[in-house]
């Protein structure tokens, strides 16, 4: 009867006592080796022995233990980069235990972060950073993604396509700064995979930065020196302005009582202006005016004549028309008497 309830206890009892199975994940990093881990159950009880092998490869023991507390937690053994899409098998063996599994690590690739991250003031004033990919992958397989921030607000993320490998920030602040991070994964055309890089080391720019952040940028300089050859110029332009204006708006000659300063309006040449001084010479005529002598006061004359007035011109003197004050010539008065020499008698 006792051995019987012994029995029976020890059926109730010993699932307590069964070994769980532990749950292997596994990785592929940065196409070189594969990394499988049992501790996500906390860490085992036991040390494990580990095996693996690919489809149609032959099974091989770790060569390289992850431990914790003195026990196995872990395995990293090296593979090449087409072996992801291959069947990956593994094996925990501790004594009569034994736990299989298959795994599909096409899709579990984790690269390594990108290195040599450098940070360069462009001649265009754009803020340049440039990096390294460090994994046997293609370039065209690889894409990354860059987060900046600045003066350590939130993240800004921006994707960088394959191939590329620098990333461009348009006209930074020189009173700010930036500090920005890279990472990157394989994209989908050739397997695309579920896990990003980590984020590589910060570089930084600006106030504080390791390199020399608190010299002006070039741009700045250009534009202080520019706005000064502004402001100069402008002042010179408004202390000449009067000149400016006599030069750009000639001033209309204020007219001259003398006639022949009409000539000095004009840019003549010399020999054009000679060519309005006449050069010949005419006669001027002096005109006489002769008063009627009415009849009635011929006949009181010894002769009996009559008096008719008429004008006689006298041109015999040749005047030069170059001298207009010659051209005027003064009449006599209405009223006054013709000497009687000058009278031409008429006879009836």
């Amino acid at each position: 009867m006792m051995p019987t309830r012994l029995l029976l206890l020890l059926c109730l009892i010993g699932p307590v006592f069964a070994i769980e199975a532990p749950d292997v994940d596994c990785l592929i990093i940065n196409l070189k080796n594969v990394s499988c881990t049992w501790n996500k159950k906390g860490t085992p009880k036991v040390n494990y022995t580990f095996y693996s092998s690919f489809f149609n490869k032959k099974e091989k023991s770790c060569p390289q233990y992850l431990t914790e507390n003195n026990m196995n937690i872990g395995c990293i053994q090296p593979c090449e980069s087409g072996d992801r899409f291959m069947t990956f098998n593994t094996r925990l063996v501790h004594g009569k235990d034994r736990f299989k599994e298959t795994h599909g690590l096409k899709n579990r690739v984790k690269l390594n972060p990108p290195t040599n991250l450098t940070v360069l003031n462009g001649s265009d004033f754009n803020l340049w950073f440039y990096w390294n990919h460090t994994s046997p992958a293609h370039l065209h397989c690889v894409e990354s993604e860059v987060r900046f921030r600045t003066n350590n607000n939130n993240w800004e993320f921006s994707k960088v396509s394959p191939e590329i490998q620098k990333y461009c920030i348009n006209s930074p602040s020189g009173s700010s700064r930036y500090e920005l991070q890279v990472r990157n994964r394989i994209v989908e055309g050739c397997g695309l995979s579920d896990f990003w890089s980590d984020w590589s080391e910060p570089v930084f720019w600006g106030s504080n930065s390791s390199i020399d952040s608190d010299s002006v940028p070039l741009w700045m300089t250009l534009l202080y020196v520019v706005g000064a050859i502004t402001l100069i110029l402008l002042v010179v332009m408004l202390l000449q302005r009067e000149r400016l204006k006599i030069i750009l708006i000639p001033a209309v000659p204020k007219p001259s009582p003398i006639l022949h300063d009409i000539e000095d309006w004009f840019q003549l040449s010399k020999g054009l202006k000679e060519n309005f001084k006449a050069s010949y010479n005419e006669q001027v005529c002096p005109v006489r005016e002769y008063n009627y002598v009415s009849q009635s006061d011929s006949m009181n004359s010894d002769d009996s004549t009559s008096s008719v007035s008429t004008n006689q011109t006298h041109c015999s003197v040749s005047i030069d028309v170059n001298d207009p004050e010659d051209l005027y010539v003064p009449l006599s008065s209405s009223s006054s008497q013709v000497p009687s020499e000058e009278v031409l008698q008429v006879s009836d």
